[in-house]
């Protein structure tokens, strides 16, 4: 699936953004947030890849807790960007002494390289659980390295998913993953506004069935967040994700919220969306251990 995050997330690509060749931190943290890039291995099949992320930090000296953001897809990978500290849903995160972590995928922006995330087509019988396990194997890398930072509690970790970042969550939890206490699915999924169509779905029924799947793996409790005017996942295929995780053994609390702007999907990202869904992640996340 593949959708414009917010025009904010668009942005030219930061100077710093030029390749590297080594993982790790370029230059000094910037800002009141202490902006800086940095650059997240993940080793596959013997090959290695340097994922550029954005790491922000709250104005604490102790370390603290990591919020990791994954983002959804878009129709031009190769232009999306890192977004800045003062974001709202950055911001929302800092101004409670979370540690934010947002990275781009294989085969987006300054990252580049192979697209793992694609299929062979809404003909081709996608195959959405093999999708969101190299979404989840990202995610994995960019938990793994902000739990190493001396800034950051090793564990105790949040991973915030949107769209197709929000079924790679789903994935991720599916897998071992001993860092992580809390995941929060926004209006995840894959296959919406098939052909260019709104509430359009290719094989909607092959993903409510993985969904099924990655429950039967699933180990920790999850928030699941969907608009009731979400254009890609309307709430009949919301809900029936739901009930397929849930009915395979999945924990989640699912809340269908109300309308937001012209397009629910965008809710997360969007200015006053966490006006919205702030209070539910706050409670949820309020459940979950800090360790």
């Amino acid at each position: 699936m593949r959708f414009w995050l917010t025009i904010a997330v668009l942005l030219a690509l930061d100077g710093s953004a030029a390749a590297q060749s080594e993982p790790g931190p370029v230059g000094s943290p910037e800002g009141p947030w202490r902006a800086q890039i940095h650059w997240v291995p993940v080793d596959i099949s013997g090959a290695r890849y340097l994922l550029q992320t954005r790491i922000c930090r709250p104005p604490v000296e102790t370390p603290a807790r990591v919020a990791v953001i994954a983002h959804g897809a878009v129709d031009d990978r190769s232009a999306l960007a890192l977004p800045g500290c003062d974001q709202e849903w950055a911001r929302w995160f800092l101004d409670r002494g979370y540690v934010v972590a947002f990275g781009l995928r294989r085969g987006f922006g300054a990252t580049g390289g192979y697209y793992a995330e694609g299929g062979p087509g809404c003909g081709g019988d996608p195959d959405y659980v093999r999708i969101g396990l190299e979404t989840a194997r990202d995610i994995a890398a960019f938990v793994d390295y902000a739990g190493t930072l001396p800034f950051a509690r090793p564990q105790g970790i949040v991973v915030i998913g949107a769209s197709a970042g929000g079924w790679g969550v789903i994935a991720h939890n599916s897998l071992p993953h001993p860092r992580v206490t809390g995941f929060v699915n926004m209006a995840g999924g894959r296959g919406g506004h098939w052909e260019g169509r709104v509430n359009n779905n290719c094989r909607p029924e092959l993903l409510i069935e993985a969904a099924g799947r990655f429950a039967r793996t699933a180990t920790t409790p999850m928030l699941w967040v969907y608009a009731e005017n979400d254009s890609y996942f309307a709430p009949a295929i919301a809900e029936a994700m739901y009930g397929a995780y849930v009915q395979n053994g999945g924990r989640a609390e699912f809340r269908r919220v109300r309308a937001f702007g012209q397009d629910g999907h965008l809710l997360f990202f969007a200015r006053g969306g966490s006006q919205i869904w702030g209070p539910l992640v706050e409670r949820y996340l309020a459940s979950r251990p800090a360790l």
